[in-house]
């Protein structure tokens, strides 16, 4: 079996900005609640990637890149918590590609 998801932008992508999270967790102290809700949301965005390739209807597809979209705002929800409202530009610009790219993907599998 091959794992082609591996090699698309939007799933590099998102492990990278999980990369990046675990570095603001590392680097601020963060209560336990928030870092848990905070590394379960990013993890989900590359998983939810990955499960919604490997479908093969349409909505199927669209289903987990809406959920994993909706993962990008929630990790967003938990910066603006940790940063007071001031996320570093490169977390942001991030997420903003991330959401973008789903977008895509989402209006890509609507059933026309």
């Amino acid at each position: 079996m091959s794992f082609e998801f591996r090699d698309i932008k939007v799933y590099k992508l998102a492990k990278s900005f999980h990369q990046d999270v675990l570095v603001v967790l590392n680097d601020n102290k963060v209560g336990k609640v928030l870092t848990d809700q905070l590394t379960r949301a990013s993890i989900s965005i590359s998983l939810n990637i990955a499960e919604g390739y490997g479908r093969f209807h349409k909505a199927d597809k669209r289903n987990f890149y809406v959920t994993a979209r909706a993962s990008v705002n929630e990790c967003i929800a938990c910066l603006d918590i940790i940063f007071k409202d001031n996320i570093p530009n490169k977390l942001l610009e991030k997420a903003d590609e991330l959401g973008k790219m789903l977008s895509g993907l989402i209006n890509k599998f609507l059933d026309k």
